[in-house]
């Protein structure tokens, strides 16, 4: 059964791997990391972890039972009780249940372990199946996004207010 993990530095040849095999897929939706992402993985890497340590994001990866990296689930820009949710899964688990399910269990720790009341994630219009995993995850449309937001395309914010553990 996969498993959602607080994202740390031995899971870097996994992520760069999960990079990798999915960014013709990744490209097709959402804009491209681009070279410079690839040749400067392990300082974009350690920057992002050093970004987690400080209480800026919070980074997870959903790994598979043989350690491979399934998807990436991220809490950033965290301030206030709300942050920003960004996801992308490998394209061989789409359409399974895998992002949603995931997503919903973020909810429930950005709630439980960041104390988390709010969080927003936009959507491409062109991204059809974001949109869904967003709203079958309780998201509700929040306005209109700006394409720099989403690597220039037209899109959607999304919001869900969580609910803190009593």
């Amino acid at each position: 059964m996969p498993e959602l993990k607080r994202l740390h530095a031995g899971h870097a040849p996994a992520v760069l791997a999960f990079e990798l095999a999915n960014r013709a897929y990744f490209a097709a939706s959402v804009s491209d990391r681009g070279d410079d992402f690839f040749a400067r993985f392990t300082d974009r890497y350690n920057a992002l972890l050093a970004e987690q340590e400080a209480g800026i994001c919070a980074f997870y990866v959903l790994v598979a039972e043989d350690g491979s990296v399934l998807g990436r689930f991220n809490l950033f820009d965290i301030a206030d009780g709300s942050a920003d949710l960004g996801y992308r899964v490998a394209q061989h688990v789409t359409g399974h249940g895998v992002a949603t399910a995931t997503v919903r269990e973020l909810c429930r720790l950005a709630a439980e372990q960041h104390g988390l009341r709010t969080l927003r994630a936009a959507a491409a219009h062109t991204n059809p199946a974001s949109r869904k995993v967003l709203t079958k995850a309780g998201f509700v449309p929040d306005g209109p996004a700006d394409p720099a937001d989403l690597g220039g395309r037209p899109g959607t914010w999304y919001r869900r207010d969580l609910e803190l553990p009593r």
